[in-house]
């Protein structure tokens, strides 16, 4: 059993070790590449599961030893702490990294080198020889990349792409502008936090040229983030593409080492979102690019420089569309062979498609897609939304699974050896095995703390196709110990599921049941599943959402009827979970008996673009869409206790949307409480806050549901 409740700050209480250890996901091996031959793996990993700082390590596959590559520490020196400019931390907000040192990496084609920025500066090391250089840079680094044969860095400094020669340090701005609307080089908002494209700039094969994006924020809209508790600090402004408003500029140029750029062309006003650059060594680039609506992707081949045309043209070889949205798959679009490779749908599923003809089998759902090989491609993919399976894909349509069933597997195959990471219920933490080509294996370890429990977790058949319901119990609860107050603990959003083969996702789950709760997870509706299970949410992301809560409350029900106590039933969430879980209230006071509401996305005009556009819709043309997911016209009908947070510095769903939540409430006269967070953004990454957000949620729903009365 977890422990009991215990002061905050307790060094040892269970909340404090959550947070201290990052929800037990420090000192785990991950960011692995693989060498050509298969014989080196190298991946980031901390010194123990309490430290943020990552170091780059080396795996050599036959023997089965362990070299450290890199310690940032003594690089660092004296320097006390990490130096970030505006543009690294944002790109780490984007990708959810919290981590600190080296968080990431990038190699030459023969993985000889690794390049890599350590607080603004740029550093690059020998992988067989060994050894570590600083090399002199252009001002505070983002986002380095080697090229492929070794011999240049390229990188961004403010807002500007340069190189610099790993031989001899002799450097060179590639592109840059006056116009501080205007970057080089970085990816935007929308396809960084939406779209899954972090980066903005591509080494070509022969290492002489680049392509790489411009992005112009000149048309995006400017919001002030502040920090109210330091009345003293200037507010920073922050270029945000809220549903319904201009995004950026984005184009793609080829630049040569000598700084001479040309435009790549295609027809930016039907397709303004430029979604993937895939390089390739022998067949020509691929450039994903896609409409605002998100109805239509082109892929788009870049044929070979003539002297008429420098940067090649772009021709116009696959279509994809969807009357609702075309989904961005990781991995694709790319060449197998001389065959193009995406992923479409195809018998409400989907499916790996070669020059558009489905081959991979109806019912697995593929969700990334990885290395491809004359053998077959790798894909990530479910037949029950729970799992995730790694899969080899063979041209004539057969696969073969290269991990376990009824697991989270994910991992790759370069060389013939084969990288898998394995996620049970069964274990608080992840295996990761590297199987070299002579049959060895070898796995990677894991510095990350023991928990000392694995979550009980108790699978509960839905109701309905695609449905997923977990349940957590108290540690040794029996039928006599009598029926339990619940608290529901959803995402419950689009592209997101909380209900997977992974006892680590629900550590602080069960830490919540043992204080004496059921805990129920449910996705539903709109959640990962078929296409057309997950396209229920178009136009109306409120109803699908709630009644999928609605229903996994009632198979937990079902399920254990001594151990739920329907008549105290609390629901927490952040971020859509946040919206869902204050929908709950305001929709369903009968069901649901208090809630909080973490960092909600309350108004959806006040949204990102690629993700609300997506699925409810142009702002101007379905405006009925937007006001049927509001929160906001349901505000006066709370009549149940709850509690909204939001972090001051959250530039992603940023705190407008609590704080009119909060003034329509007030209006209608309908007591709640909120609890601002100075200084803390989106991902609440701070140890201290982690920790006793965790305590006063609890203890709110615990006196919240205590003194349950009826609806009037």
């Amino acid at each position: 059993m977890t422990d009991a409740p215990s002061s905050p700050g307790d060094p040892d209480s269970f909340p404090r070790r959550l947070a201290r250890t990052a929800r037990f996901t420090l000192g785990t091996p991950k960011a692995f590449t693989v060498s050509p031959d298969g014989e080196r793996v190298l991946f980031l990993r901390s010194r123990s599961g309490i430290e943020r700082t990552g170091l780059l390590w080396s795996l050599d596959v036959t023997r089965g030893s362990e070299t450290l590559v890199v310690d940032p520490k003594p690089l660092l020196g004296a320097e006390v702490g990490e130096t970030l400019s505006a543009e690294e931390q944002a790109r780490r907000e984007r990708m959810r990294e919290g981590g600190a040192g080296i968080t990431a990496y990038s190699t030459d084609t023969a993985v000889r080198l690794a390049t890599f920025a350590l607080s603004s500066r740029l550093f690059v090391a020998d992988l067989l020889a060994g050894g570590v250089r600083e090399l002199p840079v252009a001002g505070p680094v983002v986002d380095p990349r080697l090229s492929p044969d070794g011999a240049t860095v390229a990188y961004v400094a403010n807002g500007a792409l340069h190189i610099v020669s790993t031989h001899d340090g002799s450097s060179r701005t590639l592109a840059a502008s006056e116009d501080p609307e205007v970057t080089w080089g970085l990816a935007e908002f929308a396809a960084s936090e939406e779209l899954g494209r972090y980066r903005g700039h591509w080494w070509l094969p022969e290492s002489s040229s680049l392509l790489v994006a411009r992005v112009d924020q000149g048309p995006v809209q400017t919001w002030w983030v502040a920090d109210p508790a330091q009345p003293g600090t200037e507010p920073y402004a922050h270029k945000y593409p809220a549903a319904g408003t201009p995004n950026a500029e984005v184009t793609l140029w080829l630049t040569t080492l000598d700084g001479h750029l040309t435009e790549l062309v295609w027809d930016h006003e039907t397709f303004p979102y430029l979604v993937e650059v895939v390089i390739h060594d022998e067949r020509p680039v691929l450039i994903q690019v896609m409409d605002r609506r998100q109805q239509h992707q082109q892929v788009l081949a870049r044929s070979a420089p003539t002297t008429e045309s420098p940067a090649g043209v772009l021709d116009r070889i696959h279509d994809i569309r969807d009357s609702d949205w075309v989904d961005v798959i990781p991995g694709t679009p790319k060449w197998w062979g001389e065959r193009l490779l995406t992923v479409e749908v195809s018998e409400d599923t989907y499916r790996v498609c070669l020059d558009g003809v489905s081959v991979s089998p109806v019912g697995m759902q593929v969700r990334a897609v990885g290395d491809a090989a004359d053998e077959g491609v790798l894909i990530h993919a479910h037949v029950d939304p729970v799992e995730r399976r790694l899969v080899l894909v063979r041209p004539e349509g057969s696969t073969e699974d290269l991990g376990p069933v009824g697991a989270q597997v994910s991992g790759t195959r370069v060389g013939g050896t084969t990288l898998l990471r394995v996620e049970t219920l069964d274990s608080a933490s992840p295996t990761i095995t590297v199987q070299g080509a002579a049959g060895n294996t070898v796995v990677v370890r894991s510095l990350a703390e023991d928990p000392g429990f694995v979550p009980d977790v108790r699978l509960v058949a839905g109701p309905y196709d695609d449905a997923r319901t977990l349940v957590l119990l108290p540690t040794g609860w029996t039928a006599a110990d009598g029926p339990l107050p619940v608290i529901l603990s959803p995402y419950g959003g689009p592209h997101h599921a909380e209900v997977i083969y992974a006892g680590r996702a629900y550590l602080g789950d069960q830490w919540i049941a043992d204080q004496g709760f059921v805990v129920v997870i449910a996705d539903g509706y709109g959640t990962p599943g078929s296409p057309s299970w997950e396209r229920v949410m178009r136009l109306d992301v409120a109803g699908p959402a709630l009644e999928g809560q609605i229903r996994g409350l009632e198979a937990a029900a079902r399920a254990f009827p001594e151990a739920l106590d329907l008549n105290r039933v609390g629901i927490r969430g952040w971020s859509f979970g946040g919206y869902l879980a204050a929908l709950a209230v305001l929709q369903r006071p009968d069901i649901f008996h208090a809630a909080v509401a973490g960092a909600p996305s309350v108004e959806w005009s006040l949204y990102d673009t690629a993700y609300t556009e997506r699925y409810l819709g142009l702002p101007e043309e379905q405006p009925a869409a937007y006001l049927q997911s509001s929160l906001l016209p349901r505000a006066a009908g709370l009549e149940r206790p709850l509690l909204i947070i939001h972090g001051l510095a959250d530039d992603n769903v940023v705190v407008a949307h609590s704080l009119r939540l909060s003034q329509a409430l007030l209006e209608a006269g309908r007591p709640h409480q909120v609890l601002p967070l100075s200084g803390v953004s989106h991902m609440t990454p701070q140890e201290v806050v982690t920790e006793n957000i965790l305590r006063l949620e609890l203890d709110f729903l615990r006196t919240a549901l205590s003194t349950v009365s009826r609806p009037s």
